[in-house]
């Protein structure tokens, strides 16, 4: 390059203006390519004459990136995205026509004949080295792939999307607006909430064509303070594992125990199946000589005698849940009249050894084991998972459960501080009790995706969702909410992580499940604003892991994902 300018025929031309174009010829197609760097460099010339001084020349190169091809379309000329034709070594390259310039924005385009499947006709902002010339895109092409907004802080990011999204809006798409279209945001910052659901004050202010495109997006919030919750039961293994942050060599066997028999118990109830945990308590009590048995279950206090609702009694009251002749049986054995009598207690021992067998046949059958429902969204008490399922995944070890247990030490600790602070506790609902709360599942992914209202608004639960849909002022109760904005902006950084990473699974979940037929019908769009804040860059994260396996996989099930 001898120059930064070129004089054509029309006009003089600027051909090293970085974010301006230049055009290379190929075949019958002209390759179209964004200049991203201009260079400069100084370039020694030799001469054969030794008395003469040559002095380094500078010489001048432009970097840039091919975008697109204008090709032959019919009797016209059409601008696509893709390079197909390469261009070789010696390639002339041209510089950019008006001609060029309307082909590459689609300027003379005719708002009446779109087809809105592959033109570009959606507006999103203004060249900056062509002020004369909007950006466009096509909706069906951008959000069925995914995309990047890059900028500065302050640059107009999350401005830029708004205003792809509220576009979106205002096209009659051949005589129907958007209505299976949705957007679920993870807002950070808590700025999307005034962009499209404005408080009713604001909202009244507005024009009324704009209050006409926020009512036909009718968009849904979901955040505040100590508003946001997600239901820790249906965190998975990797999840807990991120949270609570166990050591890979005592901690994480026992926590991972510890949450199968907590998750375990809950399905053994709904089966009527004995625990695991139980079943080493009955195992305990069978291999207890007269006298260990007598320690379990008497006074140590002035009387040492018999002291009623006893360990083992206690162990019994739990059994009766599951089967009641083995529960009577244990509740017998530790009774103030056997409790202390090796002779009454054989018979008893020997029922109760009878019916163990029984319900271990039983279970096998079934084959509902603690390592099958660690990752199911199965409800369990996340106190009773601190203290009970600890100690019972540690009495399942064996040998040594005291120096185990002086090692889980920590974790338990960690644990419970999580439980103790409600800027934790109260996101992750871990105080959460309620009956209402625990079959949720199907009600929380038609919540977070604005389908809520469309399938369950007949409901009359008292679950937290419910509770919340009926509080919060909505354009449109009725509607489908094409907008979720959902802001995490008051989350602690401790759990920000896990929380996005959650959502993000049980959406990729939700849709790799749909048949084949289906895929691609239920179009979701992800946003994640300021991704940086709970997506490491380097480090591996479960965030990082999600998100990755959404940007790989989720184009095949219909999400797009946009940062």
């Amino acid at each position: 390059m001898k120059g930064a300018y070129k004089s054509g025929i029309n006009d003089i031309y600027e051909i090293a203006r970085i974010n301006s174009y230049l055009i290379i010829p190929v075949g019958s197609d002209r390759v179209v390519t964004l200049i991203t760097r201009v260079t400069m460099k100084e370039e020694m010339e030799f001469d054969k004459n030794i008395t003469s001084i040559s002095l380094p020349t500078s010489a001048r190169y432009i970097s840039a990136t091919m975008l697109g091809t204008i090709t032959k379309q019919g009797d016209g000329e059409k601008f696509i995205q893709g390079v197909y034709n390469f261009p070789t070594l010696d390639n002339p390259v041209w510089y950019v026509t008006e001609k060029d310039l309307r082909h590459i924005f689609d300027d003379k385009q005719d708002i009446n004949h779109i087809k809105f499947d592959r033109d570009f006709y959606l507006p999103i902002g203004t060249s900056p080295a062509f002020s004369n010339y909007k950006v466009k895109i096509c909706p069906d092409q951008f959000f069925v792939k995914h995309a990047a907004i890059l900028g500065n802080t302050g640059s107009g990011k999350s401005c830029t999307f708004t205003s792809i999204v509220r576009n979106l809006f205002r096209y009659d798409y051949n005589g129907s607006k958007l209505e299976n279209t949705h957007i679920v945001i993870f807002d950070t910052n808590g700025e999307y909430r005034d962009a499209f659901f404005p408080e009713k004050s604001n909202f009244e202010k507005l024009d009324g064509n704009t209050q006409q495109e926020l009512s036909l997006i009718n968009a849904y919030y979901y955040g505040g303070n100590e508003q946001v919750k997600v239901p820790y039961w249906l965190m998975n293994w990797v999840d807990f594992r991120e949270l609570l942050r166990p050591s890979d060599g005592t901690q994480a066997p026992v926590l991972n125990r510890a949450i199968g028999l907590a998750k375990n118990e809950q399905e053994s109830l709904a089966q009527a199946i004995l625990p695991n945990n139980l079943k080493v308590d009955i195992e305990g009590i069978l291999n207890c000589s007269t006298e260990d048995l007598k320690k379990r279950t008497w006074d140590a206090g002035k009387t040492w005698g018999w002291k009623q609702g006893n360990e083992v009694e206690n162990i019994g009251s739990a059994i009766k849940k599951y089967n009641t002749s083995l529960g009577d049986a244990i509740i017998e054995l530790s009774n103030q009249t056997n409790f202390n009598n090796a002779f009454l207690q054989q018979p008893i021992r020997e029922k109760i050894n009878s019916l163990l067998v029984s319900l271990n046949d039983e279970y096998i059958q079934k084959q509902i084991t603690s390592e099958q429902n660690i990752d199911l969204p199965i409800w369990f008490n996340y106190q009773e998972l601190c203290s009970r399922f600890i100690d019972a995944a540690i009495a399942q070890e064996g040998t040594g459960n005291n120096r185990i247990a002086e090692f889980v030490s920590t974790l338990r600790l960690r644990m419970n501080s999580f439980l103790n602070d409600k800027r934790m506790a109260i996101p992750l609902m871990l105080k959460d009790n309620k009956e209402e709360n625990r079959n949720i599942l199907s009600q929380f992914i038609a919540f977070l995706l604005g389908d809520f209202n469309r399938f369950f608004k007949a409901e009359t639960s008292g679950h937290f969702i419910n509770e919340y849909n009926k509080q919060i002022p909505v354009i449109d109760a009725k509607k489908t909410h094409q907008v979720t904005i959902i802001d995490v902006s008051q989350l602690p950084f401790e759990v920000l992580e896990t929380v996005t990473a959650l959502l993000g699974r049980i959406i990729l979940e939700f849709v790799s499940y749909f048949m084949p037929e289906n895929r691609g019908k239920y179009p979701i769009v992800i946003v994640l604003e300021e991704a940086q804040n709970y997506i490491a860059e380097k480090n591996d994260s479960v965030a990082k892991t999600v998100f990755e396996r959404i940007a790989r996989e989720g184009r095949k099930y219909g999400i797009s994902l946009i940062t």
